[in-house]
């Protein structure tokens, strides 16, 4: 009589094991991964944009419908073209980048938001360095727009733009 011994043969084992690695391999297929990080940054940059034109506009109105920028501050783009909202630097002198950190940060927005791909954050002082990845265009009617112009492809539906325009 034979003894009867206990336990796998390293057949099953293999079995389960390859069973378990196409499971696993569907799963990160369902998932998406990459999928997943581009939807949650293009869901960030609806926010950052919405929330930085909610700042120009709660400006514009305690100023009773004018933009009145302090000094070290720059006025609001009416030629129709798009600039990059960043730091120019002291007596840039260009109309390249559009620097409004000093007018809406601490007292209309905590921070400058930045693009979560492109942004550069700020030196200190926090209005100093920064490129926040996004643009702003205005035109001469006083409407402002702000959009991102990076983008990313998160499958079927990818919008093909973010912005906000008040």
């Amino acid at each position: 009589m034979m003894k009867k011994r206990k336990g796998f043969t390293l057949i099953e084992l293999l079995i389960v094991i390859g069973i378990i690695a196409v499971l696993m391999s569907i799963a990160i297929v369902a998932i998406n991964p990459g999928r997943q990080f581009a939807k949650a940054n293009n869901a960030r940059r609806w926010g950052d944009v919405s929330a930085i034109v909610d700042a120009i506009s709660i400006r514009v109105i305690e100023e009773k419908g004018n933009w009145n920028p302090p000094a070290g501050c720059e006025v609001l783009p009416t030629d129709g073209v798009a600039h990059p909202l960043a730091y120019d630097g002291p007596g840039a002198g260009d109309d390249a980048n559009v620097d409004i950190c000093s007018c809406i940060v601490t007292e209309y927005i905590g921070t400058m938001p930045l693009d979560p791909t492109d942004g550069t954050a700020p030196t200190a002082p926090p209005c100093t360095g920064y490129d926040t990845g996004y643009e702003i265009t205005g035109t001469t009617t006083g409407r402002i727009k702000i959009s991102a112009p990076t983008i990313q492809e998160e499958g079927p539906g990818t919008p093909t733009e973010i912005s906000v325009t008040r």
